[in-house]
């Protein structure tokens, strides 16, 4: 398996697209071209009990909490240092996902998303209940920039996300696969629909191909109210 580095410097900017329509690409977005890569699994036994590995397994193959994450490929980029391949705009790639929710890096940019009033996450207009005191996403947070680009170019949010203004979003767990053996070998065992969260015994043969994080302290805000009491904020 050949990994780009792991700064995120490796694409800082988005890459527009091609044509006349010259929308902004986020840096998640997966491209053509970017297949699942082979991936040798073994399950060998360990203190804790049952692990997944990779046969040929390298250290950026797991996140910080050691959960094995998914390998899919990854694009060459131009001479700007942008990636290349078209859109595929339902995908988000594994590994730059997981990178901008663990460093709560604008999932566009990949710059730091932190604004001066929270952390500003994006759903589908039907997602979730805005009335519960906590909720959980897969969805990198965006910088204040690119709020209105996001909410227009991703499909899921139709244009008029539900935006979630939070001070508190802790790492939660992740989506992924649950992996078993048997005679034949290695083998799927069930896809939750729901996310494990860290600490859930299944998480040693699991393999993890998006991060959640929980909103705790957070408010339901319009989006163009949120831009203006940022132009006010700043």
């Amino acid at each position: 398996m050949t990994f780009p580095p792991l700064r995120l410097t490796y694409n800082p900017r988005a890459v527009e697209r091609s044509g006349k329509d010259l929308s902004l690409v986020p840096y998640i977005t997966q491209r053509g071209g970017e297949d699942a890569a082979p991936d040798n699994l073994v399950i060998t036994y360990h203190p804790s009990g049952p692990r997944l590995y990779y046969a040929d397994e390298d250290p950026r193959d797991r996140d910080p909490r050691g959960v094995l994450w998914a390998r899919c490929g990854w694009n060459p980029v131009d001479a700007d240092g942008r990636i290349t391949g078209e859109p595929q705009w339902k995908l988000m790639h594994p590994h730059r996902q997981m990178v901008c929710m663990q460093t709560l890096a604008c999932q566009v940019c990949t710059r730091p998303a932190r604004t001066p009033l929270g952390f500003i996450f994006l759903a589908g207009p039907r997602d979730h209940d805005p009335s519960q005191p906590s909720t959980l996403t897969n969805q990198p947070p965006v910088c204040r920039k690119h709020t209105r680009a996001t909410a227009r170019l991703c499909p899921h949010l139709e244009d008029d996300p539900t935006v979630f203004l939070a001070r508190s979003a802790p790492l939660y767990g992740v989506h992924g696969t649950l992996y078993g053996r048997d005679a034949g070998g290695v083998k799927v065992v069930a896809q939750p629909d729901a996310p494990l969260p860290y600490g859930h015994p299944n998480l040693g043969t699991f393999l993890a191909s998006q991060l959640v994080r929980r909103l705790q302290s957070f408010r339901v805000i319009g989006l163009d109210e949120l831009l203006n009491s940022l132009a006010t904020a700043s």
